[in-house]
């Protein structure tokens, strides 16, 4: 395990970089603020650089919310996103810190769609940024690593990647939740009753139990 002074980069701060981009975003964000001592912590867990975007965000921020908190970029963690990047991922990704991950969350969205790097577990792209979706359950490879994904959320088109998930006045309802809940749906959205999201019944419930249900789901469904 690298100490914290190895994985500062003072010479090519990372966040120089994630600067330009978040002036060049086409969509809203916010970012949160940090607690020093957690970002710190964070960034040993996770031992990636703040040469690179994914250290900068760590070490820089709480998190990164985007449109309104409908995806939710991991940090080290803050009150409207209570959750950094390597305390989210122990017990699912890997055990202990400092072994080496299956893959690795980093990110998620308002309805239950989580987004990870590739380390050999979830499919054959290595450091490619794979997505799990509700109506499928299976994880999709976006083509893209953790940089070019981050300057997606900022810049990309959301409404087009979510078009079939997004409801009337979602931006309002999204607001009565958090960045540690997402929205259930019934019936879930993988079945052929629940392909109109605008039929179906939705509520917030905490992301650990939406997590493990999608896993035992997407378990029953394989086998």
């Amino acid at each position: 395990m690298k100490e914290l002074t190895e994985l500062i980069n003072l010479n090519e701060p990372g966040w120089d970089l994630v600067n330009e981009w978040l002036g060049e975003a086409t969509n809203e964000y916010e970012i949160l603020p940090k607690n020093d001592k957690r970002a710190e912590r964070e960034l040993i867990n996770t031992q990636v650089t703040t040469r690179s975007p994914m250290g900068a965000v760590i070490y820089e921020t709480g998190g990164i919310l985007i449109s309104k908190g409908w995806l939710r970029i991991l940090g080290s963690g803050s009150e409207k996103l209570d959750r950094g990047l390597s305390e989210w991922n122990k017990g699912k990704t890997f055990e202990n810190y400092g072994e080496q991950p299956s893959h690795l969350l980093i990110a998620d969205d308002i309805i239950g769609g989580y987004f990870a790097i590739n380390a050999g577990g979830i499919g054959t792209e290595m450091g490619k940024i794979y997505y799990l979706p509700q109506d499928t359950l299976e994880w999709e490879c976006l083509d893209i690593g953790y940089s070019d994904f981050l300057y997606w959320t900022l810049t990309g088109d959301l409404d087009k990647f979510y078009e079939l998930f997004r409801w009337e006045n979602w931006e309002r309802d999204i607001q009565q939740g958090n960045g540690n809940q997402v929205f259930s749906f019934v019936p879930f959205l993988w079945t052929k009753e629940g392909k109109d999201i605008e039929k179906i019944d939705r509520k917030l419930v905490p992301i650990e139990e939406n997590y493990s249900l999608t896993l035992d789901l997407k378990k029953q469904l394989n086998g």
